[in-house]
C-alpha cells in the first residue's frame, strides 16, 4: 500500500511530532543545579586534613571548602556531610584574571559569605600570594 520510504517518513514525522508535544517550550531543566552560574565571594586558605566529605587532603592538593550556607543547602544534602552531593564537585575560581579548578572536599564553617571558598594553599597560590590572606570579589562557577 505505502512504499518503504513513505512509511519511514511517516514514522519520523510521527515521532518528532510527539517530541514536540512532550517537551513544552517553557519546561524547566530537570536538574537546575547543573546550570553554570557565576557566584561571587571571598577567598581564603587553610591547612587541609580530613574534610567534611570524609576525604583527607594535603596543602598541595587543589581543593576547597565550600561556604557552610551553600554546602548545607546543596540539593540532596542530609545530616551526614560525607554523603553531600556537593562533595567532589569541581568549581573554577577566578580572581584578577587568574583561575584555578578545585574539587570541593570540605565545608567552611568560618566563611561568612554564602559564596565564599576556603582554598588549600596550593589552590590559593594560583589566585594570589598567601600574604594577601583574603581576596575579595573572587568569582566561581561549577564545571
Amino acid at each position: 500500500m505505502f512504499s518503504p520510504i513513505t512509511k519511514i517518513a511517516f514514522a519520523l514525522t510521527f515521532v518528532s511530532g510527539l517530541a514536540l508535544v512532550a517537551v513544552p517550550s517553557n519546561a524547566s531543566p530537570i536538574n537546575s543545579t547543573l546550570i553554570a552560574r557565576s557566584n561571587t565571594g571571598d577567598g581564603t586558605f587553610y591547612a587541609p586534613g580530613m574534610g567534611a566529605c570524609g576525604i583527607t587532603n594535603s596543602a598541595s592538593d587543589l581543593i576547597a571548602a565550600m561556604a557552610e550556607a551553600t554546602f548545607d543547602s546543596y540539593p540532596g544534602a542530609t545530616g551526614n556531610p560525607n554523603n553531600n552531593p556537593i562533595c567532589n564537585k569541581k568549581v573554577q575560581a577566578t580572581y584578577q584574571g587568574k583561575s584555578v579548578t578545585v574539587t570541593i572536599t570540605d565545608r567552611c564553617a568560618g566563611c561568612a559569605g554564602e559564596f565564599d571558598l576556603d582554598f588549600s594553599p596550593a589552590a590559593f597560590d594560583q589566585l594570589a600570594d598567601e600574604s594577601v590572606g583574603r581576596i575579595h570579589g573572587m568569582t566561581w562557577d561549577y564545571v
